[in-house]
């Protein structure tokens, strides 16, 4: 009975109405009957050179040639208002709350101006300082000078953890506008040879080779490099510019401390500050650092007063002038203090800033976006944590996000800021995992968080273990969702790092379903990157481990991934199975092939006995084959090799046989000759069903064929051979005389043994019923030449009584395989015939 609705309702009828009424549906979110609706997966398709790819969540990225049709079109350069807006989604977010004061950049001047010139000529420069002397400021300033020197503008790129790969990518989306396309490196390099901009390139990691491998490929871009003085040099054949820029000297440091603090410094503070300078060495984010010390000095001397003046539950206005009471007055930071003071300021902020410097801690630097903040610190206002560290120095910008700045980390790690980091980075992960694969977020913001994600993996990887009953790990479960996103978003260096921690998460906590999803996409990724032998190794691993599991659709998507590996490097897929598990068969050979057994050497004096047709079908049917190829393919019933490659050997074969035995029967009525006939042994008459052998081929021009297994004759197009002009059609031959000369073609050799030839002309033949006569006409010819004595030479052979034979003999070279005749009708003897 339906709770809701109980009585007759249940069943669609009312007692007290006569009209049925419709029973009301069941809310989808009860738990108590049947499964909740499961979510679709989010799959994206994009096309990766000349390959379709399919991000899967689910089973694995499905892979195949692009279509002509889901080709893209060439991609196109942005125009204005779409430079402007990735030049603004390249820099840092504004921070919430009032906007600060920006600091003048102070003794730079000489820099600024020689980077413009360098710039202007098309030069490329490297500038280099150490962390914390202002170099991301001073790109800043110059990138605003270079604004049109270049027709493509300036190109704002971050080298933080990018290799030449990564930014020649980056540069190359910075330009065009290709969605959903990622093309090859080969098609990326000629795009970006016809960039010409200003190219700022702050936190570079690279020098050397690598960096005239990118220098090289943009030939039209001038770059504007910043690295610390730790990252390797250019090469010498690079002709990049060098320009240090060092501290600021004693008058600058004290300049820019009082526009920190916004006042002029009394005496004591300059004092204090000309020691700072001494151990900074004059570095502008120390200065920047000391004048949050002193503007929070400034407020708890101000909130002491305050308090004193207008109660503990009055608020100090804000025209309250500033005056320090004598037993409320807040001393100067100590040197060391001020030469370390990330702990100081961090102990004077907010809970919320705090809390956000500790995941900072926990993600190795990183600190998350300020749309994060809220969920990640259970504050709803924490999303203004983010502008009290930008406001004290305590974080700087990295492309367009914000890392801790210079040193703090390590102040904070001894502060003690790293306890409880286990806890901060498994709430990170859990709730980057949640985000990544929601519906609402786009492949693009996943991307834009990257470095957070693959901190919290870096951290949390290390510690896996299996994990326990209804549980599952969180390292897993965040490159899980994080991968695909990257992946679609194309920041595939992203992709690989998290594929590269998930699978050996996954191997750490036990779960060999997730171990094969890893191994399956880094299997796609080394594909789509050319890299042949390493998606081969990644794909058979992941298929082991999904047949482990009995995964038919992972296994399916693995070997259809696996057989167009196979075709890219020209191999048969493993197993001598196809992408649907089919089995291949074996490669099929049609160039002619010598026989098995070789071509005959020597005709002897065989005597046949009986019909000539028994003797072809011995010679074609027994005999020992040498040789395992030929085993193999007379085993496999592939007769067609041996048609292709022995029919006119074997045709030359026979007939210089009878042609031997016309020859040696001393006009004998009771010779083998007269029982000899020309046609072939298969053709005896049109209804007898004798011999069952196989049918002539009909578009051939070769003989008759013997039985199953004998090889067929085809026309070879010589002189003398049946099928041409001048000779007997194979189909059809007369009784034989007994005259050896015969009435058609040349006359034969000379034998060794009976160099005369016959004086007694038989008369001519009589066509049988079932024959018919030969369509050739005669011709008369003198003796031509003997027989060799080496055996290597078929003798010349002319139309006797068994019938005409090839002008010209053919050389041999090997047995054919097939034993002569002897007389008991059964092949024999060392002279091979066929």
């Amino acid at each position: 009975m339906d709770p809701i609705n109980p009585g007759p309702e249940e069943y669609g009828h009312d007692g007290a109405q006569d009209t049925p009424r419709q029973r009301p549906p069941r809310d989808p979110m009860t738990p108590d009957f049947g499964q909740p609706t499961p979510t679709h997966a989010r799959t994206v398709q994009l096309v990766s050179g000349d390959f379709l790819l399919t991000v899967n969540p689910v089973d694995g990225s499905e892979i195949e040639v692009c279509p002509p049709g889901e080709r893209p079109a060439r991609p196109v350069k942005h125009g204005a208002a779409e430079r402007a807006e990735h030049d603004r989604a390249a820099r840092p977010p504004v921070p919430p709350g009032p906007t600060q004061p920006r600091l003048p950049l102070l003794e730079r001047q000489e820099e600024r101006e020689r980077l413009v010139r360098l710039l202007a000529r098309g030069r490329s420069v490297r500038l280099t300082g150490p962390s914390g002397s202002g170099r991301t400021a001073l790109l800043h300033v110059v990138a605003e000078d270079c604004a049109d020197l270049a027709p493509d503008g300036v190109i704002r790129l971050s080298g933080y953890r990018r290799t030449t790969n990564d930014l020649l990518y980056d540069l190359f989306a910075a330009v065009h506008s290709a969605p959903q396309y990622r093309p090859e490196r080969e098609e990326v390099l000629q795009y970006v040879r016809e960039i010409g901009a200003v190219v700022v390139l702050d936190d570079l990691e690279f020098g050397g080779t690598a960096l005239d491998e990118l220098l090289d490929a943009t030939p039209e871009c001038a770059f504007l490099l910043s690295a610390t003085p730790e990252v390797p040099a250019p090469s010498s054949d690079s002709q990049v510019e060098e320009v240090f820029l060092g501290g600021l000297d004693r008058a600058g440091g004290l300049e820019l401390l009082e526009r920190a603090v916004g006042r002029d410094l009394t005496e004591e503070e300059a004092n204090w500050a000309g020691d700072l300078w001494f151990e900074s060495e004059g570095l502008p984010l120390r200065f920047v650092q000391a004048g949050a010390l002193l503007r929070q000095r400034d407020r708890m001397r101000a909130g002491a007063d305050a308090f004193d003046a207008f109660g503990v539950f009055q608020e100090a206005p804000v025209e309250a002038p500033f005056s320090a009471g004598d037993g409320h007055d807040v001393p100067l930071p100590s040197l060391a203090e001020a030469a370390a003071p990330a702990p100081l300021l961090a102990s004077r902020l907010s809970a919320s800033a705090r809390d956000t410097l500790k995941f900072a801690v926990a993600l190795g630097g990183e600190v998350p976006h300020q749309t994060h903040l809220p969920a990640l610190v259970d504050d709803t206002h924490a999303d203004a944590a983010l502008a009290e560290l930008v406001g004290c120095a305590l974080v700087s910008p990295v492309g367009s996000r914000y890392r801790l700045a210079a040193g703090v980390l390590t102040q904070l790690e001894a502060a003690g800021y790293d306890t409880g980091a286990e806890d901060y980075a498994l709430k990170a992960a859990q709730h980057y995992a949640w985000w990544a694969g929601h519906p609402s977020v786009t492949p693009a913001r996943v991307s834009a968080e990257a470095d957070a994600v693959l901190a919290a993996l870096t951290f949390l990887v290390p510690l896996t273990t299996p994990p326990g009953e209804d549980e599952e790990s969180a390292a897993v479960r965040l490159a899980r969702q994080s991968a695909p996103a990257f992946a679609a978003g194309l920041h595939w260096g992203a992709w690989e790092r998290a594929l590269r921690s998930g699978a050996e998460a996954s191997r750490l906590a036990g779960e060999v379903g997730e171990q094969a999803y890893f191994h399956h996409e880094l299997g796609i990724l080394a594909l789509c990157g050319g890299q042949l032998d390493r998606a081969r190794a990644e794909l058979e691993a992941s298929i082991g481990l999904r047949g482990a599991l009995s995964d038919k659709r992972g296994t399916v998507a693995g070997r259809r991934a696996l057989a167009l590996v196979a075709d890219r490097s020209g191999a048969t897929p493993p197993g001598g199975r196809t992408a649907a598990g089919e089995e291949v068969g074996d490669a099929r050979h049609e160039e002619p092939a010598s026989p098995p057994g070789g071509v005959p050497a020597a005709f002897g004096p065989a005597v046949p006995t009986g019909d000539t047709a028994r003797l072809v079908t011995h010679q074609a049917a027994a005999g020992p084959v040498h040789g395992t190829g030929g085993v193999r393919g007379v085993a496999k019933g592939t007769r067609r090799n041996l048609v292709a490659a022995g029919a006119g050997a074997a045709l030359v074969a026979l007939l210089g046989t009878v042609v031997t035995l016309g020859m040696t029967s001393n006009n004998d009525g009771n010779a083998p000759s007269d029982k000899v006939q020309v046609g072939p042994s298969a053709s005896q008459g049109a209804n007898d069903g004798g011999l069952g052998a196989d049918k002539a081929n009909k578009g051939g021009r070769g003989g008759g064929s013997g039985a199953s297994g004998a090889p067929k004759a085809a026309g070879t197009g010589s002189k003398g051979t049946p099928g041409t002009t001048g000779g007997p059609t194979p189909g059809g031959a007369t009784q034989p005389s007994d005259n050896p000369t015969g009435t058609q073609g040349t006359t034969p050799a000379q034998s060794p043994s009976q160099p005369s030839q016959p004086s007694h002309k038989p008369s001519p033949p009589k066509p049988s019923p079932s024959q018919s006569t030969p369509s050739g006409s005669p011709s008369d010819s003198s003796p031509s030449a003997s027989p060799s004595s080496s055996g290597s030479t078929a003798p010349p052979a002319s139309n006797s009584a068994s019938g005409p034979s090839s002008s010209s003999p053919a050389t041999t070279t090997s047995s054919a395989g097939a034993p002569t005749a002897s007389g008991s009708g059964r092949p024999s003897g060392t002279a091979s015939v066929i």
